[in-house]
């Protein structure tokens, strides 16, 4: 009898654990939920813990290591590193330090024979990475990652804005959404403080209106004319004619502008689509107001036009790399109007 009891409290246990990471969104999205045997990680987003030696930290290996994580976030008004790291040893590896949500291990040893690295998720908490570079000396182990930086630097980027994107289709402003949805045919889904709303013609702004910090997320449709519209100079001159008809300034005939010399443009894949991401620096004409933004532009086929959603801090005298990638993440939500599906043939 004990022992059927003992299988019982085992299976309802397993059932508990099974049932809380399997939660999934009505668009297919599986939110990573925390259990008994994998709790909530510990950490803020962006930051990175090294477990290594105190000789590795200071050494070849810890100091590539380093440069990668100190390396500035592009288009911000001010310095600042894309990821806040700390150090400790393997001596105080526990059971408390594991579960922290970004760790990096390096190991040196004879037993390796070359360098190498593996990637892990979520071991000993939800939601967690755990990256593994190993090899034989530091000079070696330096040099691979080195070699890996992008791959090291886009694990942890994508971690974070995954994390963060699937958060947003759980828990988003409900009533910004219906918004977008029935103004553009998409999907959208933004963080639940920023409930301030303004609806224009063909554009949808949406801000948290905060005292000392103000979040703001975009959306703004534009006709496709020819694939220029999404290179670097076409995109920084329709955006100041969409920000100039939308987002007024405090005085009179002051608007949002973009500042041409802090514009950096690439090509990214975003669910499988092209899209353009921009970041530079917004400014307000004629006040003392600006701060840095994020934008992706995608092609919506089916209605032959152009959506850009945008987020933009404004932040004085912060550090605003946090906010600006939290507002990030929201954009990679993003969800076009899908070819409606052909009939079937009786």
């Amino acid at each position: 009898m004990k022992n059927k009891l003992t299988f019982f409290c085992v299976l309802c246990l397993l059932c508990v654990v099974c049932g809380c990471s399997g939660e999934r969104h009505p668009h297919g999205y599986r939110k990573r939920t925390a259990s008994l045997l994998t709790p909530k990680s510990s950490g803020n987003p962006y930051e990175v813990m090294t477990v290594c030696e105190d000789s590795v930290w200071s050494g070849y290996a810890g100091k590539a290591l380093q440069t990668i994580l100190d390396k500035p976030l592009l288009g911000l008004p001010q310095v600042e590193a894309q990821f806040h790291k700390s150090h400790i040893t393997e001596q105080h590896y526990n059971h408390i330090t594991q579960i922290f949500r970004n760790i990096v291990r390096i190991n040196i040893g004879r037993e390796y024979t070359h360098p190498m690295m593996k990637v892990d998720r979520d071991v000993h908490a939800t939601p967690q990475l755990i990256i593994t570079i190993q090899g034989p000396d530091q000079i070696s182990v330096s040099q691979h990652i080195t070699e890996r930086t992008r791959d090291i630097t886009t694990l942890i980027n994508s971690e974070e804005i995954n994390t963060a994107a699937n958060d947003f289709y759980y828990e988003h402003n409900v009533k910004f959404a219906k918004k977008v949805r029935e103004l553009f045919g998409c999907e959208l889904y933004i963080p639940v403080d920023l409930k301030k709303m303004k609806v224009g013609k063909d554009f949808i702004w949406a801000s948290n209106d905060g005292l000392s910090s103000i979040q703001n997320i975009c959306i703004y449709s534009l006709p496709y004319v020819s694939e220029k519209m999404l290179t670097r100079s076409p995109y920084i001159a329709l955006r100041n004619k969409v920000m100039a008809d939308n987002i007024p300034g405090e005085h009179e005939s002051s608007v949002m502008t973009t500042n041409s010399e802090f514009v950096f443009v690439k090509n990214i894949t975003v669910r499988g689509d092209f899209a353009m991401e921009a970041r530079g620096l917004w400014e307000m004409t004629k006040e003392a107001m600006g701060g840095p933004f994020v934008s992706h532009s995608r092609i919506d086929t089916v209605n032959n036009r152009i959506i850009t959603v945008e987020g933009f801090v404004y932040a004085p005298d912060k550090m605003k790399r946090t906010m600006l990638r939290r507002l990030e993440a929201a954009l990679y939500t993003l969800e076009l109007p899908k070819p409606a599906e052909k009939p079937i043939n009786p």
